[in-house]
């Protein structure tokens, strides 16, 4: 049984984490949940999975939630909040599903309090990678990935040394504008920048995936999770999650690879 606290708990990848937690109570038991402003969805994930603690952006919807749920579930607020939640001692793994910068000092206090931390947001590699990853190895702890590309290649490297691998490429799918020629770049509108073939997704990861700047954030994010130097990363564009070149004294052959719930 992994004890589990989710930084992120009403958001897509945070509701997906609940949702795995649900089909696994045997092994998963969420311990700190933590929202924005989804009051009302944290409430209802509470009262289903009764973490020792809670935590949500704005006091006074913490106030209300601690009168809700009593001495039963302790609640937090603000950024103390998130680190008080990434520092429970009964923690194993703290899951980061916080968008933006605002889960860096979460994942550096869960690190430097002995917990693995698996990483859904791309900020906190692109900013401090080096300071985190340094951390963790400091503190002997595990940095995993939650993205499908980069758990595509931890699941793929399965605990060999980054030095046997020639070249991973992540893959890009292309998003909207996959067909579309370079003539007609000009006439692109936001709006059709906003609509995704296959994700629904908030629309700044939308316009990032259109524009491929999400594809060089997760570069970043492999250049420091795989401790891979920019010149053996690169993007190809194609529908697996990444296909790697593998170096070994006999032979070199690239492979594509996905982990097995992925398209």
């Amino acid at each position: 049984m992994k004890n589990v606290v989710l930084l992120g708990s009403t958001g897509s990848i945070g509701t997906s984490t609940v949702k795995v937690a649900e089909d696994l109570p045997d092994r998963i038991r969420l311990i700190g949940m933590a929202a924005g402003g989804n009051a009302d969805l944290l409430t209802e994930q509470t009262r289903k999975h009764e973490p020792a603690a809670i935590s949500i952006s704005d006091p006074a919807k913490a106030t209300e939630l601690q009168n809700t749920f009593g001495m039963k579930t302790k609640v937090y607020s603000g950024n103390e909040g998130l680190l008080k939640l990434a520092t429970l001692p009964g923690a194993d793994i703290v899951l980061i599903a916080i968008v933006g910068t605002a889960g860096l000092q979460p994942a550096l206090a869960a690190i430097r309090a002995g917990k693995d931390i698996a990483v859904a947001s791309k900020e906190i590699l692109v900013m401090a990678g080096e300071i985190v990853m340094s951390e963790a190895r400091k503190h002997g702890v595990r940095v995993l990935a939650v993205d499908s590309e980069h758990s595509a290649i931890f699941q793929c490297l399965d605990g060999k040394p980054s030095n046997s691998v020639r070249k991973l490429w992540l893959t890009a799918s292309g998003g909207p504008f996959r067909n579309t020629p370079k003539e007609e770049f000009p006439n692109i509108t936001v709006e059709r920048a906003l609509k995704h073939p296959s994700w629904v997704m908030g629309k700044k990861i939308t316009i990032d995936s259109a524009t491929l700047m999400n594809k060089g954030l997760e570069l970043i994010e492999a250049h420091y999770l795989f401790d891979t130097p920019a010149e053996r990363l690169a993007v190809l564009q194609d529908f697996t999650d990444f296909v790697w070149e593998v170096r070994d004294a006999n032979a070199t052959e690239s492979k594509p690879c996905h982990p097995p719930d992925a398209g």
